[in-house]
């Protein structure tokens, strides 16, 4: 069997698909994208089909390694993204031929389901009780927020209290045991990150996530000194080189790699098995498409440490387009109890509506982060 075509689909909201056909009429598919970035991952995809067409895509070690090894210069957001929409999609392949799913060709699934948040409130976060009842009410035993606007390095206490008021409603609607997962995003500095964490202490989150940039990691030493909340970090890191270094030093305690940013299943699920070593735990980030989402519950499946699972079903961001809409089976995702399924079909277990996905590829899209500032002038941190 040799690879004959790759193909590139960019699809609503601000995602990018990917098709890689074989001469003996298997196909897979795979979702290579940085989000706000998705035509520069198209062009990277379109490079290194180079080292695909004629290759054995069942060979997927060698072909990850020779895409990540072969180019002189490697890592990074825009590479490891094209090579983990192209791993995703090699494995689809290889499960379709051997009619298994991708956790059973990787040793088997340990689990039957995996516990699923949901995302409440938007960039600038309101009304955030009410729609926390209304994914309780769902069935979700977990919700994920953005925590904060934008903050200085240095700022006022308001935005602090503004903070604190904000999740003292969430916890208020939910009551005392519903997970509730506080994403700085990144936004926040060190010495606000070092009084925000104290506050939020009293309202048990579930975690706190990225509460300093990923190339200021070393700041998550202060942190971690000071809180006893569970601190999380990795969607902005992408292969096991990046997360060498904050296992080793131990002050995580919950990663957050990205199926379709951190060099895909292969990658990914030895990213897993480093933070098992060091006792840490994976709640994998997905903000994105059903292709993604069916990748990370493969490796779900085969993962002890992971404990749960982003979707994006319904986030602010899916306008005019949602995961569902680009699947033939959307009952695949049923989420039961604030629980997902694993996917027991051949490959990555789901069916692309690819008629669908085609008519949507003619819609495109070019989106884009919002560009914030602070009253200053100078560039926020969104």
């Amino acid at each position: 069997m040799k690879i004959v075509k790759v193909e590139t689909f960019l699809v609503p909201p601000r995602w990018l698909f990917l098709k890689i056909e074989t001469d003996e009429g298997i196909s897979g598919w795979g979702e290579p994208v940085i989000e706000g970035r998705a035509l520069t991952v198209k062009t990277a995809v379109e490079e290194l089909s180079d080292y695909l067409i004629g290759k054995d895509p069942l060979l997927i070690e060698d072909l990850w390694q020779t895409m990540y090894r072969s180019g002189f210069y490697r890592g990074g957001p825009i590479l490891m993204s094209a090579i983990a929409g192209i791993d995703q999609a090699l494995w689809d392949i290889k499960g379709k031929y051997y009619n298994a799913s991708i956790a059973d060709l990787m040793g088997g699934s340990c689990r039957n389901s995996v516990r699923v948040y949901s995302w409440i409130g938007g960039d600038r976060p309101n009304d955030v009780g009410r729609a926390a009842m209304e994914k309780v009410a769902a069935g979700f035993t977990a919700v994920k927020m953005n925590g904060t606007e934008e903050l200085q390095y240095i700022d006022s206490y308001e935005k602090v209290d503004q903070a604190i008021e904000r999740i003292a409603t969430v916890r208020e609607a939910v009551g005392k045991y519903v997970g509730i997962g506080i994403d700085f995003h990144g936004r926040v500095h060190k010495p606000m990150a070092k009084i925000l964490v104290k506050e939020l202490e009293q309202f048990r989150p579930m975690f706190i996530e990225e509460p300093v940039l990923p190339e200021n990691n070393e700041a998550l030493r202060d942190i971690a000194r000071i809180s006893n909340i569970p601190l999380a970090t990795g969607e902005r890191m992408f292969s096991r080189w990046d997360f060498k270094k904050i296992l080793q030093e131990g002050y995580v305690d919950i990663i957050q790699p990205d199926l379709s940013h951190a060099g895909g299943i292969t990658e990914c699920k030895k990213i897993f098995a480093m933070a098992e070593a060091y006792d840490v735990a994976v709640a994998p980030h997905c903000p994105l498409g059903p292709i993604a989402l069916a990748s990370c519950l493969q490796v779900d499946a085969t993962s002890y440490n992971v404990f749960i699972q982003e979707q994006s079903l319904g986030i602010h961001y899916n306008q005019g387009s949602d995961l569902l809409d680009y699947l033939n089976d959307p009952g695949v995702f049923e989420y039961k109890d604030g629980y997902v399924d694993m996917l027991y079909k051949p490959g990555l277990g789901i069916s692309i509506n690819e008629e669908f996905v085609r008519t949507q590829a003619k819609v495109g899209h070019n989106w884009k982060n919002p560009v914030w500032r602070h009253q200053d002038g100078t560039i926020a941190e969104w």
